[in-house]
This record gives C-alpha cells, sequence and structure tokens, in this order.
C-alpha cells in the first residue's frame, strides 16, 4: 500500500484555483479502495499505487475539464515495503515522538 501526496496547481487561472481543487477532489470522493486525507496544500492518498496514479491522471483531466490550459502536478510517494504503513500509522508514530520529548 502506497501514501501519496498530490498537488496540481493550474497555471493562467488567476489566483483563487479552489474551483480547480473542487474538480480534482470530486473524482476521488468515496473512491473504493483509496483513502485520502486534504491538507491545505496536498491531498494525501492511500492505496494500491496503481490505483493511486489512475486517480490522480483523472484528477488531472477534471482541472483541465474545469477549465485550466496547463497543470502542473507534484507527486511525492511513499511506496514502503519492509511493512504496513499509513497515514494514521506515520501520524501517530509522530505523535508518540513528540509526547516523548514534552515529558
Amino acid at each position: 500500500m502506497a501514501i501519496v501526496a498530490v498537488n496540481m496547481v493550474p497555471l493562467g487561472v488567476g489566483t483563487s484555483v479552489s474551483k480547480y481543487v473542487a474538480a480534482a477532489e470530486k473524482v476521488i470522493l468515496d473512491r473504493p479502495g483509496i483513502q485520502r486525507q486534504v491538507g491545505p496544500m496536498f491531498t494525501t492518498l492511500e492505496g494500491d499505487l496503481d490505483e493511486v496514479m489512475k486517480a490522480i491522471r483523472e484528477m488531472q483531466e477534471a482541472v483541465f475539464a474545469a477549465g485550466a490550459e496547463r497543470v502542473i502536478t507534484t507527486i511525492k510517494i511513499d511506496d514502503r515495503r519492509d511493512k504496513k504503513a499509513t497515514m494514521e500509522s506515520k501520524l501517530t508514530s509522530l505523535q508518540a515522538k513528540l509526547d516523548d520529548k514534552e515529558q
């Protein structure tokens, strides 16, 4: 299972891009097998890497369909094979380390 951060930037559309972000997000709403976590600058997806990459391609096409003529897409992939990693487990691990420092 992969954890993938994706960011799409439509160029030439002005300073407000929420319309384009919404178009991309609609592609992956309730998508079977893919968990998502929306952040202020990236969306993080969790699932089978092939399925996630297919979804990202569809997200990019949705941004074009919303009116963008150029899209810059940044993808960061964490594809761990030695043990199961999830978005939740990564955040839990971080929080545990932060908690240890506070004591």
